[in-house]
């Protein structure tokens, strides 16, 4: 069995020593790398070849990659490097990696050709001036041949390993059985609608239940697909914490059965969570975990590379052994897990991790999108950019010296803006050319400013840099798919300040090629309803299969009652308190348990909750706030006990709208006083117009769908299993509209209600 490995990730692999060290950064961007790249090679006379596909094997490794270019008129071999910034800055350790890559290739190139003698030239292209700084050196096939054995024979021992474990994991996933005594009803026909997909390779979109087991009904295909389909990884992705947490859970289930394969389950959470010391720079001479980590890391993987759930804790556990980084150290075992949790932006984002290396290693990968219906905003606010003006003015005064006249440019260019600009809020169909180009040339001297001064900037400086590269980013993939807006806010007659944003409004063309990248992704979600707003929003391929699991749930255990003589529009709240109040209180007093009530707001929600407390003292009740950290979600879940009595009030959409699971007594009913509609401001109606434009659709995709999702979502915290009984009622005479009740739920069965007790 061969081993087959590209030429960068065996250099990333063996060649990188010592201290991680983040201060040659940020890097360009990869559509500024490929730009630089076609740059360099357009400079270079017409015999010059780009993008050499080159391979070698040694013993049972094979190593593939793609040299830069390659001019046989002068027997050269090119390993171009893109940068902004001051060269001599770079850190040493980078400056051998770019070595051994060229090495690499240039004994890949000798072997090819049938060369004894070749020239390397590490070639560094300035983004921003565009200049070039080429560093050459001659070297004879007899100096890269024992170079590159040496670093093969380095990875060799690794690859070994690997290939026993890929093995035995193959072998023991085609044997996996189902971890539980049978399927619930409905797991089954997903299950197998995910190995379908897999194994024609075509994205599947499932609405199913909640409550079915989503989660290990999508995760056990994968596994048994590995092997047929030859699957080098599987990314199971959530958009919050409690979805990680639950595929890990399923993770772990599967890990606990009588014949579970040795698979490697890796958790990957954000930097801020995993940082160890967060008042320190990610450099050797700052923090205590970045000094020599190159140097430890290959104990720490090895160590890591033994356990079959890599969670924060067991990986931190790890990293802090081993005196490495725990941060860094999950990315470098996202390279060797077979089963990766993460969230979206891990594969979705502009610059997202897992999508890279999977490019990059031309790995095999299949896609769980948890709770698909959230990557329609989740993919919006990734491919959007924004700038407050505040935050400019703040960080110009405080700003070293060097870099005011440069901020100072950006601010006369945005008041030139804003300031032809009459009204509060106002969108527009292009990006702002000069304002761009005074940002792209402040971002240059900050990135000058950076590597001249290593200790950095402070850190509100340093966050509005990186604002700045995104909204530029952003600016070079504008289309009709975005927008351009300006709010402006008044300080006092003469002064004003205002936001600029880079809206993205339709995700697609970007969420949609990274679907398809995949051997299969599969988009489940208990609310994908009407298919087409999501396929038109997430850009699903053409031959997407898409099922509606049937629920396990009966109408019997659920009543759903359309509360329709109370209006939740804005201008009817005041009168909407009173009967509200009396609907929870009637229903409490009926069947006492817990329940939720969900709002639009928070003033709303607190409108109703206090006159709740006044007219009814004795219905104990808790409330969302606004800004919960984890700890205050939790205390607020824990009031729901087997035996409580009480009413949560929650917002509609937020922290308890969805991915919260209260079985049984836990959670008995739900009442939903709103229709869940997006506010109407003037943004929203800018994406009316817009979806209207694109979809012929504008209300229904901006307010309604959404909206009408975020209820059904909300109801579904209720029934959570075969054996659970409740009730939801529906507060607004909107939910009797043909057009809604379309879109609830088949198996509902809904009745009005007549008030009891209005005022």
């Amino acid at each position: 069995m061969s081993y087959s490995i590209a030429v960068r990730a065996l250099c990333e692999f063996t060649a990188k020593v010592g201290d991680l060290d983040l201060r040659f950064t940020p890097s360009p961007t990869a559509l500024e790398g490929i730009v630089g790249h076609r740059t360099v090679a357009s400079r270079r006379n017409e015999g010059y070849q780009s993008e050499v596909a080159l391979a070698g094997q040694y013993q049972n490794l094979t190593v593939k990659g793609r040299a830069d270019g390659y001019d046989p008129g002068q027997n050269c071999l090119e390993e171009v490097k893109t940068y902004r910034g001051d060269l001599s800055k770079q850190p040493a350790n980078h400056r051998q990696l770019h070595w051994a890559q060229a090495k690499v290739y240039g004994w890949l190139m000798c072997c090819k050709l049938d060369l004894e003698q070749i020239n390397l030239a590490l070639v560094y292209f300035d983004i921003v001036s565009e200049k070039e700084t080429c560093l050459l050196e001659a070297f004879s096939a007899a100096q890269l041949k024992p170079f590159f054995e040496e670093h093969c024979e380095r990875f060799l021992h690794w690859a070994e390993q690997e290939m026993t474990h890929r093995e035995a994991r193959n072998r023991a996933a085609q044997q996996l059985a189902f971890p539980h005594a049978g399927f619930r009803p409905g797991q089954r026909h997903l299950a197998e609608s995910v190995f379908k997909a897999v194994s024609t390779g075509r994205c599947l979109m499932a609405q199913a239940p909640t409550g079915i087991g989503k989660t290990v009904g999508t995760l056990f295909p994968m596994l048994k697909a590995l092997a047929p389909q030859q699957l080098d990884k599987v990314f199971f992705l959530t958009a919050k914490t409690p979805g990680r947490k639950l595929a890990l859970d399923a993770a772990q289930v599967i890990l606990d059965s009588a014949d579970a394969p040795p698979l490697r389950v890796l958790e990957m959470v954000a930097r801020d969570k995993a940082c160890e010391h967060p008042d320190k720079a990610c450099h050797g001479e700052s923090c205590p975990l970045a000094q020599g980590f190159y140097d430890r890391l290959p104990a720490a993987r090895q160590a890591a590379s033994g356990l079959n759930l890599l969670n924060q804790g067991a990986l931190r556990q790890v990293a802090l052994e081993h005196m490495v980084c725990p941060y860094y150290l999950s990315q470098e075992m996202a390279r060797w897990a077979d089963v990766v949790v993460a969230d979206y932006n891990y594969y979705f984002d502009f610059s997202a991790l897992l999508f890279g290396l999977a490019q990059a290693n031309h790995w095999t990968v299949a896609v769980l999108v948890d709770e698909a219906h959230n990557l329609v905003e989740r993919g919006r606010q990734m491919y959007s950019a924004s700038l407050d003006q505040s935050t400019l003015n703040g960080v110009r005064k405080t700003a070293p010296e060097a870099l005011k006249k440069p901020l100072q440019r950006v601010n006369r260019e945005w008041n030139a803006l804003h300031n032809l600009q009459s009204g509060a809020y106002q969108a527009y169909d292009k990006a702002p050319e000069k304002l761009l180009q005074a940002l792209s040339s402040c971002g240059a001297s900050i990135g000058d400013y950076l590597n001249d001064h290593p200790q950095g900037l402070d850190s509100a400086l340093q966050s509005f840099y990186f604002e700045m590269l995104q909204f530029c980013r952003v600016a070079e993939l504008f289309d009709e798919q975005f927008l351009f807006d300006i709010s402006k806010r008044d300080l006092d007659r003469k002064r004003c300040l205002s936001q600029l944003c880079l809206r993205n409004v339709v995700p697609a063309g970007f969420i949609g090629p990274r679907l398809t990248a995949a051997r299969t992704t599969v988009l489940f979600s208990a609310t994908l309803s009407p298919r087409h707003y999501y396929a038109d929003l997430l850009g699903t391929p053409a031959n997407t299969v898409c099922i509606d699991v049937e629920s396990p749930f009966h109408a019997d255990q659920l009543q759903v009652h359309i509360v329709n003589q109370i209006s939740t529009r804005f201008v009817h709240r005041e009168a909407s308190l009173a009967p509200i109040v009396e609907l929870i209180a009637n229903q409490f007093t009926q069947r006492p348990g817990n329940y939720l009530a969900f709002f639009s707001s928070f003033d709303y929600l607190q409108q109703v909750a206090q006159l709740l407390a006044e007219r009814h003292p004795q219905i104990k009740l808790w409330s969302q706030s606004r800004g919960m950290g984890e700890a205050q979600r939790q205390d607020f879940l824990d009031r729901f006990t087997e035996d409580g009595e009480g009413v949560g009030f929650a917002v509609l959409g937020g922290a308890f709208g969805e991915g919260i699971d209260l079985p049984g007594a836990r959670l008995i009913g739900a009442f939903i006083a709103t229709l869940g509609l997006a506010q109407l401001n003037p943004v929203n109606e800018q994406l009316k117009q817009r979806m209207a434009a694109i979809f012929g659709a504008g209300y229904d995709y901006t307010y309604l769908f959404p909206g009408v999702q975020k209820v059904v979502q909300a109801a579904g915290r209720v029934i959570r299993n075969e054996q659970d009984e409740g009730v939801v009622m529906l507060i607004d005479d909107r939910f009797g509209e043909h057009k809604v009740r379309q879109l609830l739920p088949r198996w509902w069965s809904i009745a009005p209600t007549n008030l009891r007790s209005a005022p």
